[in-house]
């Protein structure tokens, strides 16, 4: 009886084990997403922030056919 006890409890922590191995790779992948997505959202700030802040008339445009 207690041989089962112990290979019982041998088998939960290797399923433990193994979730937390997927947990931590999850976590990481997500970190990395993360970092990668505060890089581009200040890349687009400083793209944002060196615009012109006067408005552009389209009249001063010209249309692509020309």
């Amino acid at each position: 009886m207690s041989e089962d006890r112990v290979t019982e409890l041998e088998v939960k922590l290797a399923f433990a084990e193994d979730m937390l191995d997927t947990l931590n790779n999850t976590v990481f992948r997500q970190q990395e997403q993360i970092d990668r997505l505060m890089r581009e959202l200040r890349e687009l700030r400083d793209q944002l922030q060196s615009m012109p802040t006067e408005p552009r008339s389209l009249f001063d445009e010209l249309p692509p056919h020309y």
